[in-house]
């Protein structure tokens, strides 16, 4: 990576886990104080213990679902002054529930989907971006999914959240032209992390899934994320797509038993 992150705000959601957790490691390393937010704390105080006993960082752990539009923005305009001025928010929280048809689909599942994977990304970032805006400088990574970019059988509402998200990402982009704010898409392929058990609320399925091949771990996607924070402040990584090697879309994937 060519530059680091030293006593840089990095703000992450869904941090108790998976990308997020990973990417938590890997901003740690590169010198940046933490905001770590998700609705485990007792994990999130764990990971902060961890990450500043190994790397002398300032990690503060914040229990936050959200989903809640009020404890969004009552949790933002709570910051003390060092916490406060944001350089880099990652909208990593995300979720994808059961895969069934449209027309056998689970209304709670998918209000749950929108109202994390759409409307918590909306609220985060109305909450952080006037900041950014204000001292003409910082970063917003979207952390979307080939899912948003492609369709699958089943797919039907958390490939629609995705579809949102590169969406936004895109709009946002444009609604920042004139200001040295860059916002950033990473959307990963097949990753093997605690989402399929999520989907699925099953292990043993979930763990079949990833047989037969070698998938994404979270800290491939956590690398991808940092490469984009640690560019040069003129260039901005508008997309950036990453699939294993295995996988060409999200109907091909390659599985050797």
């Amino acid at each position: 990576m060519a530059l680091c992150l030293q006593d840089k705000v990095v703000l992450i959601t869904g941090a108790s886990s998976g990308i997020g957790k990973a990417c938590a490691k890997t901003f740690a390393a590169l010198g940046a104080k933490l905001i770590l937010t998700a609705r485990r704390l007792d994990r999130l105080t764990a990971l902060a213990e961890e990450l500043s006993a190994a790397h002398g960082v300032a990690v503060l752990p914040m229990a936050l679902d959200v989903q809640d539009k009020d404890a969004v923005a009552n949790a933002i305009n709570s910051l003390a002054p060092e916490w406060a001025e944001i350089d880099v928010l990652i909208n990593n929280a995300g979720l994808a529930l059961d895969t069934t048809k449209l027309h056998e689909g689970n209304i709670d599942n998918w209000d749950t989907m929108l109202n994390t994977n759409v409307h918590g990304l909306l609220y985060m970032s109305r909450a952080v971006l006037p900041g950014m805006v204000a001292r003409n400088r910082g970063h917003v990574i979207n952390v979307g999914s080939v899912a948003g970019h492609d369709t699958y059988p089943n797919g039907n509402v958390y490939c629609a959240t995705k579809h949102a998200v590169s969406a936004l990402s895109k709009a946002m982009r444009l609604d920042l032209f004139d200001k040295a704010v860059r916002v950033s898409e990473v959307a990963p392929g097949a990753v093997h992390t605690e989402f399929s058990e999520v989907r699925w609320q099953d292990k043993a399925r979930a763990d079949a899934y990833y047989e037969g091949f070698e998938p994404l771990m979270a800290e491939d996607v956590a690398d991808a994320i940092a490469y984009c924070a640690t560019r040069p402040a003129h260039v901005d990584v508008s997309e950036l797509v990453l699939f294993p090697t295995a996988q060409t879309s999200c109907h091909y994937l390659a599985k050797h038993t």
